[in-house]
């Protein structure tokens, strides 16, 4: 007799094979009425049907009452508008040198990873039930209407980069931002500028670029210097914002009042723009702008001159999303936040001002 398959269960319960296979592989990443899972399992009952010893292997090995896929997802949302921003895995080095990482360690420990973006206010839910994922690494995620449901929906999560109520009871990895803006900004007073413009994406509030501008405003107020609302330039996370926010600047340094001597850039990707486009308008860097970047991506170190930053360790924040997420999975190990060292690296971006100068 030919063996019962999964398409004749589906054609006895009439619904798709792929209803099928979520029902008896027990996959709660989708939403199945009981009525459903009865009919469908009553069906394979009345057909004898009989798993696939593949089948029979990964409904073996289960986590949090799924059946494993042995398959994690990253997901990676759009949170600022703009063409570049459209292609945000690609556009700036954090992403790769971070799921470098992430990979890595989890094939190591006998996982795949699916790496997925979200559009600018789409759902994280959406994103994860539409995939059967043993385990989700959520990049920079917001408090959103959809939280409670998220933490609903019970499967193994890490977030990384996030803040405000948005990490609350899970697994999390973060680099203290506020102080790592306190650093930047805090070097370039040690320097001698005042007048320090910052450079970033998206200021929002329990963002981490909202984290590394109070860190800015802490320096300032530290040194006696009071905060200037036109030396911010917000935008977006990319090489192309630096570019534009250099023109703005350059601008400003021409208008005849103070000069912008020094610039603190969120990331380093925004950091290098700034620096060429500074010298694509005649400025050098450090001579005229001394800039700071954020990251310590492999180009900071490349760029001539050398990019000054802050370090935040990016691979290691992979290693220990990975190993959260290990825990998270075997069921080791409580919710909670850990938080990566960071560390000033300097180079040749920065000068220091002379005694005596105009901004001091």
């Amino acid at each position: 007799m030919r063996k019962v398959s999964i398409k004749d269960v589906a054609r006895e319960a009439g619904v798709s094979a792929t209803t099928v296979s979520y029902i008896l592989n027990d996959n709660r990443n989708v939403t199945i009425t009981p009525e459903t899972r009865a009919r469908v399992l009553d069906a394979a009952d009345r057909l004898k049907y009989v798993p696939s010893q593949a089948a029979k292997t990964l409904g073996s090995s289960r986590v949090m009452g799924r059946a494993r896929s042995k398959m994690i997802g990253v997901v990676i949302p759009q949170t600022e508008d703009s063409a570049e921003n459209e292609y945000i895995m690609l556009s700036n080095p954090f992403y790769s040198a971070f799921l470098s990482a992430v990979e890595f360690e989890m094939r190591q420990a006998g996982y795949h990873v699916l790496v997925t973006g979200t559009n600018r206010g789409q759902s994280y839910v959406d994103v994860v039930k539409s995939r059967a994922l043993d385990g989700v690494m959520i990049i920079g995620m917001y408090p959103s209407e959809d939280i409670e449901e998220y933490r609903r929906f019970n499967i193994p999560t890490v977030l990384v980069d996030c803040y405000g109520s948005a990490g609350e009871g899970f697994f999390s990895v973060r680099t203290d931002d506020r102080l790592g803006g306190r650093l930047a900004a805090g070097h370039l007073l040690g320097m001698g500028h005042r007048r320090i413009a910052f450079v970033s994406g998206e200021i929002r509030e329990d963002g981490v670029n909202y984290m590394r501008f109070l860190g800015y405003r802490d320096a300032l107020e530290e040194y006696g210097v009071d905060f200037d609302g036109s030396l911010v330039f917000d935008g977006y996370v990319g090489f192309g914002h630096g570019a534009e926010a250099a023109a703005d600047i350059a601008a400003a340094n021409r208008g005849g009042g103070r000069a912008i001597t020094a610039a603190f850039a969120t990331s380093d990707i925004a950091a290098i723009g700034l620096m060429k486009g500074l010298s694509e308008r005649g400025l050098s860097v450090p001579g005229d702008v001394s800039v700071i970047g954020f990251d310590d991506i492999d180009y900071a170190g490349m760029y001539v001159p050398g990019l000054t930053t802050v370090r935040q360790n990016i691979v290691e924040k992979g290693r220990v999303a990975a190993g959260l997420m290990i825990d998270a999975l075997n069921g080791r190990g409580a919710p909670g936040e850990t938080v990566i060292p960071m560390q000033l690296v300097e180079r040749d971006s920065v000068r220091r001002l002379t005694e005596g100068g105009e901004d001091i």
